[in-house]
């Protein structure tokens, strides 16, 4: 039913108790059924785990070997169910993309992987002997169909308590062919490093472009996570604002667009485990945003590490997608939620960044589901600040008067006689 053509294709640097050389390799995977090939993936990735250890946590770097093999589970979808390539490799690890689509665009939908805390080789000294599963549908892998997926640059997808960065990436889901279509969809990264072609010549003036009207403050949504066992483990209220920049078909140039997430059409999702919590807010299939806070046992604070976004807009000339999962904002303690009335921009990169407005998450510590005490941001805090400084300003400048009063008219009494 598959096969697999492995590669080396350069080097890299993989620590455990320090930095090693190992190889990198590009992997070339095929799910097919009988004589015919539906997904067909030519790739490099690596993932970044944080496990627990009896003296803390530690991150290893594993990569995805030439050596990974398509595994049984992979499959071409059919009768109501999704296409899902399956990578095995090393002792018990795996890495599944699950494939969905509509008339007009295919996506990784969903990327789950698994890794066996007892290969000691890879994970040494872990207090845990345990399969561990995680799973995110933040992905950011969407191309029309019929066209392949192209993403030179590196890309992270965050997802639980680790990270998977690809690189080198072509990939085609729902194939008609048994080779990848010579169209191709690129990702935006890679978009960044060519020049947009010139727009046709014309014997007309073009009419201006119209100035994208400001959205105003967007709506507060109210959004959570819950566990296997149906217990809350995250909670958030945010109105929240995307502010991205991408290449316009209309206006054949870069513009920047601000849109607010509407809650009203937005479900969250999400996963939780003792240092991680991910929360993922999906606004129809046109908008996916994706959330990852890590917690300090160490120092018991948390704050938010990862920022991811996808969005498939209709005046996109390809889908955009971004992430950074080396953030340090909303930094909140262990047992209390992080409170910001005021507006943030949390900057991503160059070309997104999000606004938050009347915000209040807490990803650990919550007692019976509902919101603990809150530790205020510092923006609230000076906001504070201003009025009662200016109050006491007022007031002394009252004294001051009230003073300069009274010893004037004790003064003028002073003047006159007595008869």
């Amino acid at each position: 039913m598959t096969r697999t053509c492995p590669f080396v294709v350069g080097i890299a640097c993989f620590a455990i108790l320090g930095c090693v050389t190992v190889v990198q390799s590009q992997v070339t995977l095929e799910v097919t059924e009988g004589n015919s090939t539906c997904i067909k993936a030519e790739l490099s990735a690596s993932f970044s785990i944080t496990y627990d250890t009896a003296n803390g946590t530690r991150t290893v770097m594993v990569p995805l070997p030439g050596a990974a093999v398509v595994g049984v589970a992979s499959s071409c979808g059919g009768d109501g169910r999704s296409p899902w390539l399956v990578a095995l490799f090393g002792d018990g690890h795996a890495l599944g993309l699950s494939f969905s689509s509509n008339d007009t665009l295919y996506s990784v939908a969903n990327l789950t992987l698994q890794y066996n805390l007892s290969d000691v080789a890879t994970f040494p000294d872990a207090n845990s002997t345990d399969v561990v599963t995680v799973e995110t549908t933040s992905v950011g892998m969407v191309a029309r169909v019929n066209t392949t997926y192209r993403c030179i640059s590196a890309s992270s997808v965050i997802v639980g308590g680790a990270t998977v960065t690809f690189s080198n990436v072509t990939m085609e889901a729902y194939m008609t062919g048994d080779d990848l279509s010579p169209d191709e969809s690129v990702c935006t990264a890679d978009q960044s490093f060519t020049t947009a072609p010139p727009p046709p010549p014309s014997t007309t003036t073009a009419a201006p472009a119209p100035v994208p009207t400001p959205p105003g403050t967007p709506n507060q949504g109210s959004y959570s996570v819950s566990n296997s066992n149906g217990t809350v483990c995250l909670l958030a209220r945010m109105a929240l604002q995307l502010n991205i920049s991408y290449f316009s078909a209309s206006q054949n140039k870069t513009i920047q667009e601000v849109v607010n997430l509407l809650p009203n059409q937005t479900t969250s999702s999400g996963s939780c485990d003792p240092t991680s919590a991910t929360l993922v807010l999906t606004q129809g299939s046109a908008t996916n945003l994706s959330f990852l806070f890590t917690l300090n046992t160490t120092s018991n604070r948390y704050h938010l590490t990862g920022l991811s976004v996808v969005a498939a807009w209709s005046d996109m000339t390809a889908p955009f997608n971004t992430s950074n999962s080396s953030l340090d904002y909303l930094r909140g303690s262990l047992g209390r939620s992080y409170m910001c009335i005021s507006e943030q921009t949390l900057a991503v990169d160059q070309t997104f960044s999000l606004n938050t407005f009347q915000l209040q998450v807490q990803p650990f510590g919550i007692t019976r589901g509902q919101f603990t005490q809150a530790d205020e941001c510092q923006l609230d805090q000076d906001n504070m600040l201003i009025p009662i400084v200016v109050g006491a300003a007022l007031a002394g400048l009252v004294l001051i008067v009230l003073i300069a009063y009274l010893i004037g008219r004790k003064k003028s009494h002073a003047g006159y006689q007595t008869i």
